[in-house]
């Protein structure tokens, strides 16, 4: 599906319970990874609607079926996006799961619009930008500006991504993400690198009043455990845990691992 709004449409879709009590159901809403889509997420759908829980997965900006906005991004702009969606559909309250830029919009999401929030899971993120971030990013944008597309990008990416034991235990799966990271739309991921590059929620994490949990490989070099863990440690009663043999991608590289530790989590919330 995808919501119309001045200039541009955000896709999402909302699966789960058909009948009279899809109302009652409780709604996850997911948010994907940069140079992703809600695809991202295939291995968390089945295991949830067999909960009975209803899932709503959004496309940021100039991501999967989702239009561009501009150029300038920011966390707060993204995080209102998933607010606008949720307006739209009638839906008051969520349990959000995001990871990576997900994860960073979604702390923006809780600290902006608290009250719309049943629980937070934060995977694979950082709560402010990455010391050196021109550094780390200034590269990649060059690449992706003057090439206009993000070719380039996938091999690197993946390697970032995934150990080296998943492309040969999961050879279509690991080229149905890398597919989907080439054809991001250049202008998406400029403006989401951009957002990433510019963003602090350090200062106010610790005033959050909001169950959290999160999650991270122990082998994700780009948002490393050590800040998931600070992530944690700002925010008052938040907790964390660590998916062993993974990097930047634990739920799709070990789906039953994060599947288990997504459920428990969200049955004791529900």
């Amino acid at each position: 599906m995808r919501l119309p709004l001045p200039g541009r449409a955000i896709s999402y879709d909302l699966i789960g319970p058909g009948d009279a009590s899809a109302q009652d159901a409780p709604v996850v809403c997911f948010c994907h990874s940069l140079a992703s889509d809600m695809g991202m997420w295939a291995e968390q759908v089945p295991p949830l609607l067999d909960a009975g829980f209803r899932v709503l997965r959004l496309d940021m900006r100039g991501h999967g079926g989702s239009d561009p906005d501009g150029d300038a991004y920011t966390m707060e702009g993204l995080g209102d996006d998933v607010a606008t969606v949720l307006d739209a559909l009638g839906i008051a309250r969520v349990h959000y799961i995001g990871l990576s830029i997900g994860g960073m919009l979604g702390q923006a999401f809780a600290l902006n619009h608290t009250g719309r929030l049943a629980s937070a899971m934060w995977c694979d993120t950082m709560p402010c930008s990455p010391p050196g971030a021109a550094e780390v990013w200034g590269p990649r944008m060059r690449m992706v500006r003057e090439s206009g597309a993000l070719t380039a990008l996938g091999g690197p990416t993946m390697e970032r991504w995934f150990t080296d034991a998943f492309k040969p235990r999961n050879p279509r799966r690991w080229q149905q993400i890398h597919d989907t990271i080439i054809t991001t739309p250049a202008a998406g991921y400029l403006g989401c690198a951009q957002a990433i590059m510019h963003y602090d929620f350090v200062p106010r994490l610790p005033s959050l009043r909001l169950p959290v949990l999160v999650v991270c490989g122990d082998g994700d070099a780009g948002t490393p455990p050590a800040e998931n863990k600070r992530i944690a440690s700002l925010v008052p009663g938040a907790r964390y845990e660590e998916i062993a043999d993974a990097r930047h991608f634990p739920n799709v590289e070990h789906p039953d691992v994060f599947n288990r530790i997504m459920l428990g989590w969200l049955s004791a919330r529900r």
